[in-house]
C-alpha cells in the first residue's frame, strides 16, 4: 500500500545557503496509522532575524539539536524514497529543495497542494496555506484532527502547517473527485503537480487584479521588465511565455 508523506520545512532563511532546522511529518499509512515527527535540527547556517521573526525559533533552541541527517524523520524518508510513495508539501519546490540540500534525491511521486489548489480552485484569490485554512474553514475541524494526532497548532510551524496542509488536501481530493470523477484522485494531484498553470489576473504589482491577457497585448515593456527583474513563479513564467505567443 502507497505511503504518504506530508512535510513542511522551517529554516535559517530564503536565500541559497540557508538550511533546515525544524521539520514536522506525517506518514500516512492508512486512516488508523499515521506516524507524527516534529523535531528541530542544528544547523551551522546562521538563523536570519527575517526568519525568526516568521517562525519564532531562536538560535539556543537548535544549538544543542542534533543535525538533519541523525533525525529519525530524515532515515524514514529515505526508507520509502520509491516512486510508488507519495511526498506531499505546499510549494514543495521549497522544501523539497531544502531536502536537496541535505543530499536527499528524490524518488517520490510528488504532490503541490499549492499548484494543486491553484488549478482546483481558479477563483480564489489567494493560494497561500494560511489564506485556505480559513476561505475552505479548514480551521473548523483542526481542533479534533490535533486532538487524534496530538499535534500542536500554530502558524508557521512545521508541523502546525503539515496539519492544516492534510486537511487541505482532504479537500483538495474531494474536488478532484468531483471534476475528475473517472480517475484516480491522487495520481490525478500528481499530474496536476506536473502541469503549469494558465494565470487569468496579476495578484500583485501595478496592475494588481487585472486580466494578464489585456496587459500583455497592451504593455509589452512592463511584462518584459517583470521577465527580466522579477523573481517569478513557474505558473506566472508559463502564463507570461503563453500569453506572449
Amino acid at each position: 500500500m502507497a505511503k504518504y508523506i506530508l512535510f513542511d520545512t522551517e529554516t535559517t532563511g530564503m536565500d541559497t545557503n540557508d538550511r533546515i532546522i525544524q521539520i514536522g511529518a506525517m506518514i500516512v499509512h492508512s486512516k488508523e496509522q499515521i506516524d507524527v515527527y516534529d523535531a528541530l535540527c542544528s544547523s551551522s547556517v546562521p538563523l536570519s532575524l527575517e526568519a525568526m521573526e516568521i517562525h519564532n525559533i531562536t538560535p539556543d533552541a537548535i544549538e544543542n539539536q542534533p543535525p538533519y541527517a541523525e533525525l529519525e524523520i530524515a532515515q524514514k524518508l529515505l526508507e520509502y524514497n520509491h516512486e510508488a510513495n507519495y511526498l506531499i508539501a505546499h510549494n514543495i519546490s521549497f522544501d523539497l529543495g531544502m531536502l536537496q540540500k541535505e543530499g536527499f534525491e528524490n524518488h517520490y511521486t510528488l504532490i503541490d497542494t499549492l499548484r494543486c489548489a491553484k488549478h482546483l480552485l481558479p477563483d480564489m484569490p489567494y493560494h497561500r496555506l494560511q489564506y485556505l485554512r480559513y476561505a475552505l474553514k479548514l480551521y473548523e475541524n483542526e481542533g479534533a484532527e490535533a486532538n487524534t494526532l496530538n499535534v500542536r497548532i500554530k502558524a508557521h510551524d512545521a508541523i502546525g502547517d503539515v496539519l492544516i496542509m492534510k486537511l487541505l488536501l482532504s479537500k483538495l481530493v474531494k474536488y478532484t473527485q468531483e471534476k475528475f470523477p473517472q480517475t484516480n484522485p491522487m495520481k490525478q494531484l500528481a499530474l496536476l503537480t506536473q502541469t503549469p498553470v494558465l494565470m487569468k489576473t496579476f495578484r500583485f504589482g501595478k496592475y494588481k487584479d487585472r486580466d494578464i491577457a489585456e496587459i500583455v497585448n497592451a504593455d509589452k515593456g512592463y511584462i518584459n521588465w517583470m521577465q527580466k527583474n522579477m523573481d517569478l513563479d513557474e505558473d506566472m513564467i508559463f502564463t507570461l511565455e503563453f500569453y506572449l505567443k
